[in-house]
């Protein structure tokens, strides 16, 4: 779910509100559907900066938008300047190791230097290829960074390895008839890719019951797609998934023949699989595939960075500020925030006060032994009202900055007009997170047939929505 961007920065970053319409220039970081919504109501609106996949991919499900609305951007090209009447800035594009076409964008201006990594997958190597900034006067201020498993414990294996994962157990199969990859979300197409490199076959996605990957991979990967049902390979879409397994290895069973294999490479299963309530010897491992009771093989393949590898990316870029773009998920559930990222250690006249609303000058700073603790609520109506949680600013343990009102944790700040403030359902205050798991299974087992026991409660998603936790 992406936020609205600081009020003091001259543009928006996949958000296609009335509040993001207002700025002078819009940022699109990729495809999938939830960093799209909203945009057929924003044709009037400035132009929109995307990669040419992703202008492609968007103008295929919303046909009604205009192609000159959109200027392409892409990785590896040289930084560009865009005119701004309160100052040009340049913007830069970074490959987000995250699905086809999506983007980084580094911005530098006057209101400092900007990242915002839209969903990614910050790997080492990713990391490696965004510009260091060793100097002090050439420091990432801000980051807007995907959060998604900022609080899950899990260390991913590489795309590379969980690929290597997904091959082995088609090997591990020779009698299966026919092999149902579940790849039909935007940024699994590598999958698909390597599947029919190593096998020799070409992949067999159905034109008419799954239209848009049918588009997108004859545009990404044309030389692996075939409309031939006869091929062995297929792609299976996600949504009401359990229930098509549960009919095809039925099917198979009433025959007497041998069943088909359904892999699923996806991190959501595993995630589910940590959660807290789940007993340690209940969760699956990551290095190998697994099979749930109804029959479908996991595969860890997450598109997302783990929390360690956020932190390696923190400590590298040493950013001054960080914004996450993925509640509930909060940025201060990261140990570089909580111990590098507080307000308290901010000049007077330091730039982030202009970009969260606070005139240069308007604040002042005391120190006080016993800090009040209270949640921030400012709303400003040009804004939709929206309100920023304390957790994402935290507080110096012996530092209180005053203000008329509100008060942040171990804050106040004094200023006129008011502060503004964003994110309360963005940073972490929206209700509990509804159940995305509905299909009870009893066990599961590994590649070599060792069961294990699982959650009795594991669920699966219901319609398929692109761009979530994979």
């Amino acid at each position: 779910m992406p936020i609205e961007m600081l009020r003091g920065l001259p543009f928006s970053v996949d958000t296609w509100t009335p509040a993001s319409s207002l700025k002078r220039h819009r940022f699109l970081t990729h495809a999938h559907r939830d960093h799209l919504a909203g945009i057929a109501g924003t044709a009037a609106a400035p132009c929109i900066y995307a990669s040419s996949v992703t202008v492609l991919i968007t103008l295929r499900y919303f046909p009604q938008l205009n192609r000159a609305a959109f200027v392409e951007l892409e990785a590896g090209t040289p930084p560009l300047l865009v005119s701004d009447p309160d100052g040009d800035f340049t913007v830069t594009a970074f490959d987000a190791n995250h699905c086809p076409g999506a983007l980084m964008f580094l911005f530098e201006g006057a209101f400092g230097a900007v990242l915002h990594t839209g969903d990614c997958r910050l790997t080492t190597d990713c990391v490696n290829a965004l510009p260091f900034l060793p100097h002090p006067s050439r420091r990432i201020d801000y980051i807007f960074l995907d959060c998604t498993f900022a609080r899950c414990t899990l260390q991913f294996s590489t795309k590379h390895d969980s690929i290597c994962q997904v091959i082995s157990c088609i090997w591990k199969h020779p009698n299966a008839p026919a092999v149902y990859l579940v790849c039909d979300m935007l940024g699994q197409e590598d999958v698909l890719f390597e599947v029919s490199r190593a096998f020799g076959s070409k992949i067999h996605v159905d034109k008419d019951k799954n239209p848009d990957c049918h588009y997108r991979l004859s545009h990404v990967a044309p030389e692996i797609l075939t409309d031939d049902p006869v091929s062995r390979f297929h792609v299976m879409s996600f949504p009401w998934l359990s229930d098509r397994v549960t009919e095809i290895l039925a099917l198979a069973r009433s025959r007497q023949e041998p069943e088909p294999l359904i892999i699923r490479p996806s991190s959501q299963w595993y995630a589910y699989c940590e959660a807290p309530e789940v007993s340690v010897k209940r969760r699956p491992v990551l290095t190998q595939p697994m099979r749930d009771e109804i029959g479908v093989w996991h595969v860890c393949l997450s598109m997302h960075s783990s929390r360690e590898e956020l932190e390696q990316a923190l400590g590298i870029l040493r950013p001054r500020w960080v914004v996450s773009t993925t509640p509930p998920c909060i940025a201060m559930d990261l140990s570089y925030v909580k111990k590098h990222c507080w307000l308290s250690r901010l000049c007077p006249n330091d730039p982030l006060w202009k970009l969260i609303g606070v005139p240069v000058g308007m604040t002042t700073v005391t120190v006080s032994p016993q800090p009040s603790v209270r949640t921030v609520e400012a709303i400003e109506e040009s804004e939709a009202a929206v309100a920023y949680s304390v957790e994402e600013f935290g507080s110096d343990d012996s530092v209180q900055v005053e203000v008329a009102e509100p008060t942040l944790e171990g804050f106040e700040i004094r200023v006129e007009p008011p502060l503004t403030l964003f994110g309360r359902a963005r940073f972490g205050l929206l209700p509990d997170e509804s159940q995305l798991w509905r299909d009870d299974y009893a066990s599961v087992e590994f590649i070599d047939d060792v069961v294990i026991e699982a959650t009795e409660q594991a669920t699966e998603i219901g319609p398929s929505k692109e761009g979530m936790a994979d």
